[in-house]
């Protein structure tokens, strides 16, 4: 723990080292698949080499005849489900395929390496049906969700854009595209099943893991008491975590079949680009308007994305466009293209990230038919209140971060003539773009305090850590909330056995958690005052927060990135990227530049090199693994210049924080796309740039 000094009743903003960073670094901190059970066998999955149609045929004589192969479970003898209402997750159900890499059936052994060869000389046949998986805007058979994610409006109207923008003086009508992408946390999709006398126990490397009680045990017939799900430590997830996935199905399937035995099944790096889910590719059609003086009066955001026919997902790409810039008449759409693919699911800012990226492009080249520096230009059209709501603002501090960001980055001596600066063989350029992302709250969390005696308290909450910090934070708040100190808190999350917890996503775990543990600790002084004895409990819920019907509550960033483009190859290099972000205050300043960093890094991967190709004759993701599915490394990582402005919101909750896992990515494309632009010249529309569309 840090020997930084510690002020009475403000653990709240100190710079603690990560209270699990001892165990992280010696290696004992248990990952689901590194938890102690006796007798493990291990699981291989089978996976359908074919996108659409049906199981002929399974040969797994040569399998079975294996030394150590315990079990091959296919729909032929799988379990009968209680629930199959959840396609994605009726597994083994029957012989239908629904797209390339489904599962169709496991190999258990007693190793992972003869489960694994065991696989491999299994024969399946199959009665092959045509297929479709490609996204195109035109297609004739796109439709309207119901809803989007989130429980957003498909689409919003506000004013008559048709109107103002055919009347506007300065028009902007262009299309921007986003690929498909995989999450890839390090830690990969893993589960460890139990079933002992009819109770399931899941070590599982998950987000959520109230929420994979709560799925799991209907799916199998079972009351939820009868299921526990742990996961301590999870090593990333990026949303992709957030909700089981049919590997954890298959899991518990293949332990119920060998009852008695845990199994462990822990998906390859190229099976994590198969079933557990991605971000949907995006094609994006934003129209903007304004007057003569750089004043928008008509935006229009028309988004085009795919979900599976096998369940539907319904990316909420428009809805930051709904409320960030001013303007007298506005237009968002959602629509969808079933395909014959895997389901799409959240990826680190669902929704903010993708359709911010396309405005803030689009408000870049706005800008300059406008002939408005692109600071001047998002200034110009701040505004007022939230116009989805039509709330004010309990913060809003955009302008703030733009000044101080232009500011430290040098903005003022930049020349708007795009591709007029060289050094080298090297074109350098810079960009900018706004970043928003609301403050969530999940309701339902509870959190238990007990006095456990020497002036010790444990704090109890099934919450979820996946690399950001959530142990040493939520250390923090207990203190505060009991005005204690940080070394006399006992916290215990990650088990099911411990009170419900949101999932930690949608940027909501700290205010949903952080804001129970402050209700549990008025409850418990209340009840055991100062001087509680040894024994002494209370379990509170998370309460209400009658502000939310009152104010609009977002955080607000800014990025400014310096791109250097090779005139002769194409290539990109970002040497120095300044964000300065308004969310509230600030819970631990090391694990929040963590965040930023990581945010900003992976924004930086969006921009220049994730892309999951599809081949559409077969209907899989030909760059399946980190060999060829590119993400950022440490050489393409340049300066990273993270600050936060000093912001006091007392309404969004009791710590005065707003959740800062995600904001970090939205944007942060879009201010390296247009520095790209101003370096060479090119306006590269369709993420990620690659040096082949700089050199065409």
């Amino acid at each position: 723990m840090s020997t930084a000094t510690r002020v009475p009743g403000r653990a709240i903003g100190a710079p603690l080292d990560r209270i699990d960073g001892p165990q992280k670094v010696t290696g004992t901190a248990p990952y689901a698949y590194e938890h102690h059970v006796g007798y493990p066998l291990y699981l291989y999955p089978l996976q359908s080499d074919i996108v659409r149609g049906r199981v002929a045929q399974i040969d797994a004589s040569a399998a079975e005849a294996l030394p150590g192969v315990i079990l091959v479970i296919t729909h032929e003898n799988a379990p009968r489900l209680a629930d199959t209402s959840d396609k994605e997750l009726a597994i083994l159900q029957s012989d239908e395929v629904a797209f390339r890499g489904q599962y169709v059936g496991a190999v258990v052994a007693e190793t992972f390496e003869i489960a694994r060869h065991a696989a491999q000389i299994i024969k399946i046949s199959y009665d092959e049906k045509a297929h479709d998986v490609a996204l195109r805007a035109d297609r004739d058979d796109l439709y309207t969700p119901d809803r989007v994610s989130g429980g957003f409006p498909t689409d919003t109207e506000e004013g008559d854009f048709d109107e103002a923008f055919s009347s506007a003086a300065v028009k902007l009508d262009e299309t921007y595209a986003t690929p498909m992408e995989h999450n890839n946390p390090m830690e990969p999709h893993t589960t460890v099943a139990v079933w002992e006398g009819g109770d399931l126990t899941l070590y599982e490397s998950t987000q959520g893991p109230h929420r994979v009680k709560a799925k799991v045990a209907p799916i199998f017939g079972l009351d939820p008491s009868r299921v526990r799900v742990v996961a301590p430590y999870v090593g990333g997830g990026f949303g992709s975590k957030g909700l089981p996935h049919a590997n954890t199905i298959l899991a518990a399937l293949a332990a119920r079949k060998v009852e008695g035995r845990p199994v462990k099944f822990a998906l390859t790096r190229q099976q994590m680009f198969s079933c557990v889910g991605y971000r949907t590719p995006t094609i994006q059609r934003i129209r903007l308007g304004a007057d003569e003086d750089g004043r928008l009066t008509a935006i229009s955001h028309e988004v085009v994305e795919q979900t599976a026919k096998i369940k539907e997902f319904a990316e909420q790409t428009a809805i930051a466009t709904r409320m960030m810039y001013a303007t007298g008449s506005r237009r968002t759409t959602h629509r969808l293209a079933a395909l014959d693919v895997p389901v799409p699911s959240w990826m680190r800012a669902p929704g903010e990230c993708p359709g911010m990226y396309a405005l803030e492009a689009a408000m870049d080249e706005m800008a300059i038919k406008c002939n408005l520096d692109p600071v001047e230009f998002r200034i110009r059209n701040e505004p007022e209140i939230d116009a989805l709501t039509g709330l004010p603002y309990s913060s809003r501090n955009l302008v703030a971060c733009l000044r101080e960001g232009a500011r430290r980055f040098g903005w003022e001596d930049r020349d708007p003539i795009p591709c007029v600066w060289r050094e080298g063989r090297w074109l350098v350029g810079t960009g900018v773009a706004s970043a928003t992302y609301p403050v969530g709250r999940q309701p339902g969390s509870r959190v238990r305090i007990r006095c456990e005696g020497d002036g010790r308290y444990a704090v109890e909450i099934g919450a979820a850590d996946i690399g950001t910090g959530t142990w040493t934070a939520l250390t923090q708040i207990s203190a505060d909330a009991l005005d204690v100190g940080v070394e006399v808190i006992d916290l215990k999350i990650g088990d099911t056995n411990v009170p419900f917890a949101s999932v930690a996503g949608n940027s909501s775990g700290i205010t949903s958690w952080g804001s129970t543990i402050f209700e549990a600790a008025r409850a418990f002084r209340e009840q055991h005052g100062q001087d509680p004895s040894e024994g002494d409990e209370v379990e509170a819920g998370m309460p209400e927060n009658p502000e939310t019907d009152n104010y609009a509550m977002h955080a607000f960033g800014a990025y400014f990135v310096e791109a250097r483009v090779d005139a002769d190859t194409g290539e990109v290099r970002i040497p120095r990227m300044t964000g300065v972000f308004a969310v509230g205050n600030i819970i631990n300043p090391k694990t929040a530049r963590s965040q930023f960093i990581g945010g900003m890094t992976m924004g930086l991967g969006m921009a220049l090199h994730e892309e999951s190709l599809v081949d559409p004759r077969f209907g899989h993701v030909v760059n399946h693994d980190f060999a060829e599915y590119h993400i950022p490394t440490n050489a393409d990582v340049g300066e990273m210049d993270i600050v936060w402005i000093e912001e006091e919101d007392p309404y969004v909750n009791p710590m005065g924080s707003k959740g800062i896992g995600e904001i970090g990515i939205v944007g942060s494309s879009a201010a390296i796309a247009n520095a790209v632009y101003h370096a060479s010249g090119i306006r590269v529309r369709d993420l990620p740039i690659t040096p082949d569309k700089l050199v065409q």
